[in-house]
């Protein structure tokens, strides 16, 4: 139950569903193209993609001096149907 509520917690915010949205599009994105794909500045989007790295939705590399997000290649049942949830939005 409380990974459940912890993944319900950390998807919550219309930033960090534009970020799942936008990964979903893009495959991977540096932090800075984020911030400006989501109109954020860099700091508070790095803070937006510890928690969905935290919830197991994202994962991270680092390539030379940036980081690099992308959505999990194989997230549990949980957040799986979130991300469907997500991907069928209208907005």
């Amino acid at each position: 139950m409380r990974k459940l509520e912890r993944t319900m917690k950390g998807l919550a915010n219309r930033r960090r569903l534009a970020i799942v949205k936008l990964l979903m599009r893009e495959r991977e994105l540096a932090v800075g193209d984020i911030a400006a794909s989501i109109r954020l500045s860099v700091k508070s989007t790095s803070k937006h993609l510890g928690i969905l790295t935290h919830i197991g939705a994202i994962e991270r590399d680092q390539k030379s001096k940036f980081m690099y997000y992308r959505l999990v290649t194989d997230p549990d049942a949980i957040l799986s149907r979130f991300i469907s949830i997500i991907a069928h939005s209208r907005e």
